[in-house]
């Protein structure tokens, strides 16, 4: 029986941005509530509670990039035309976070302008990640095998919405991770902020849902035909389960519970997105085989992936290992 490489190749590429989503979300929601939390020693420990691991999370962001290159190169050149402006705006807003985590520390007379070069990156950053989505999601017209639309098709209502409820979810997942990592004065205050940013979460998530499937025919087909309609049962009461068991665990203390349930609601958000248009890679104008590279290619890039992702694995799972726990606020990471 004939592997199916792109198939199984899509899959990795699906790991690798929904690794990326979920572990660099966290942190760049610790920058999209610093503006939040005026006093120094609370943005340091923000800063201290990300510290060990926000740049292992953004190996994600480029395996997942540099695949789409290598295995789909006909997505590839179809998709960065169509986004190029959010995807550039992405990047400059996680450098300039990036910059600031390291120079932030070194000066005390300039600190402010690297305190708004963190948290501005950061909702810079998880704004053109949603723009990028939404864009993505309403799709992108190809003709011969490229792209054919504007350079503003991307600036849609729906794109900049998808921008907004990015941010708020990104939010959601800072402050349940500062709930789990801090104690205290900050870790009160970022339950508050996880109350709140839970409701508007699941609150944006239903308002996608029933605005997606009216972008095309595809959506409304796959949401309301069978046998996939099942699933357009299924995930809202598991939404629902996640929403219980984040306010549930805020109420009793459960600190570890919110922030594992905040990931299942991005989980189950990437999964119904998959739904949405599986097997199309460019929603509605290219299929995950048509825009795949030659079986040998993909059969080479397999060998090296097996290796590389257990790897990323492995190094990713021991830096959490190591940096697990509540922060202590006298020891810092930096």
């Amino acid at each position: 029986m004939a592997i199916d490489l792109p198939f199984i190749w899509a899959g990795i590429i699906a790991f690798a941005v929904l690794a990326y989503v979920i572990l660099d979300g966290f942190d760049l929601g610790v920058g999209i509530l610093f503006p939040f939390f005026p006093e120094k020693h609370d943005k340091d420990l923000m800063m201290n509670s990300v510290a060990p691991v926000w740049d292992g999370n953004e190996t994600w962001l480029v395996l997942g990039g540099g695949g789409l290159l290598a295995v789909f190169p006909l997505a590839y050149a179809t998709i960065l035309p169509a986004l190029y402006a959010p995807l550039i705006i992405m990047l400059l807003g996680l450098i300039f976070r990036g910059v600031a985590f390291e120079y932030r520390w070194r000066t005390n007379r300039a600190e402010y302008l690297w305190n708004w070069a963190f948290a501005g990156g950061s909702i810079v950053a998880a704004f053109s990640q949603g723009v990028a989505l939404g864009a993505l999601v309403q799709g992108i017209p190809v003709t011969d095998r490229a792209y054919s639309g504007g350079w503003w098709d991307w600036l849609t209502p729906f794109s900049l919405a998808t921008g907004v409820a990015l941010v708020i979810g990104y939010g959601l997942l800072g402050a349940t991770w500062l709930v789990m990592k801090t104690e205290g004065h900050l870790a009160e205050r970022s339950r508050g902020f996880a109350f709140k940013l839970a409701f508007a979460t699941v609150g944006a998530m239903g308002i996608f849902s029933l605005w997606t499937p009216f972008l095309e025919p595809l959506y409304l087909d796959r949401w309301f035909g069978f046998p996939t309609m099942i699933f357009s049962v299924i995930v809202p009461l598991l939404v629902l389960g996640c929403l219980y068991l984040i306010i549930s665990g805020l109420k009793k203390g459960r600190d570890v519970q919110p922030f594992l349930a905040s990931l299942g609601l991005f989980v189950l958000g990437y999964v119904g997105i998959g739904i949405s248009f599986y097997p199309y890679i460019v929603p509605t104008s290219l299929t995950i085989w048509e825009a795949a590279a030659p079986d040998e290619s993909l059969a080479f890039l397999l060998v090296g992936a097996l290796i590389l992702v257990p790897m990323i694995l492995c190094y990713t799972a021991y830096a959490y290992w190591v940096f697990r726990g509540k922060l202590n606020p006298d020891e810092g990471y930096h």
